[in-house]
């Protein structure tokens, strides 16, 4: 509710995405519903699956649009169910909630023009750093390699948040821009403004695919791990971040089971 609160008033659009999308949306926006590193879960005869990200189903809703110049960008932010197989995981990061099959997410998706997808791409950044700041989350940002990034992004950063638990830092955020990746696969374009001046003389263009964005602005079962380990006390109790209190009914603090604290 508070990533939500804040994205909204930042001028992004609230949405709430399907479970379920059409496979060939799925790979038209990058992902692999087969094969057996797939980290996606099919419906037993039909072309449905188990949406993995909150980007899926929103490109899917503009698949085959043409945009105007002037509605672009157009900034969502979705709370959505996500559901992985996490095919290939192991280790202390498979336990808790780390790394789950189904968690919630509030993802921030964005249509773009070619012109404006490299300084959006650190808006979503700053906003996601900016998050994290407020809930008082030590992180690190990284700028991931050519050779770390899945098939649909330019250019990825990621966000890891130090956790004690792990002894380590974990990933609680990415944010990519694909360019046009996506965007010629479900076919999304937008007319430009004609050119060439006022009146007679103006040029009709033809049509561009836009630039998509994604990024993570809270993953929640990472979230809660990076609150509650970097919020504990001696005596077991968590120091709730001043942000999220008026979401705990003011709450400043939890205290252990059969402490007889609130």
């Amino acid at each position: 509710n508070w990533t939500m609160q804040k994205l909204v008033a930042k001028g992004f659009q609230p949405m709430m995405t399907p479970d379920l999308v059409r496979d060939s949306v799925l790979e038209k926006c990058g992902f692999q519903p087969r094969g057996e590193t797939t980290q996606v879960y099919r419906v037993v005869d039909s072309d449905l699956c188990l949406a993995g990200t909150a980007e899926i189903p929103l490109g899917g809703y503009y698949m085959g649009k043409i945009l105007q110049e002037a509605e672009l960008p157009i900034r969502m932010a979705a709370y959505g169910r996500c559901f992985r197989t996490e095919a290939g995981a192991a280790g202390a990061a498979g336990k808790g909630l780390y790394r789950v099959h189904q968690f919630s997410k509030v993802e921030m998706f964005v249509l773009a023009t070619p012109e404006q997808s490299d300084a959006l791409h650190r808006e979503l950044l700053d906003i996601e750093l900016g998050l994290f700041s407020e809930l008082g989350l030590h992180f690190k940002v990284m700028d991931m390699a050519s050779s770390d990034l899945g098939a649909p992004a330019y250019r990825k950063f990621d966000v890891e948040a130090w956790m004690p638990g792990l002894g380590r830092y974990g990933e609680i955020s990415s944010a990519s821009n694909c360019t046009d990746y996506q965007a010629r696969r479900l076919n999304i374009r937008f007319k430009p403004a004609p050119a060439g001046g006022n009146g007679k003389g103006k040029k009709k263009q033809p049509n561009v695919f836009v630039h998509t964005l994604n990024a993570t602005a809270c993953a929640v079962p990472r979230m809660i791990v990076a609150i509650l380990e970097n919020n504990q006390q001696e005596d077991g109790s968590i120091t709730i971040p001043e942000a999220l209190r008026p979401f705990m009914g003011g709450q400043d603090r939890i205290a252990p089971a059969g402490s007889g604290g609130a």
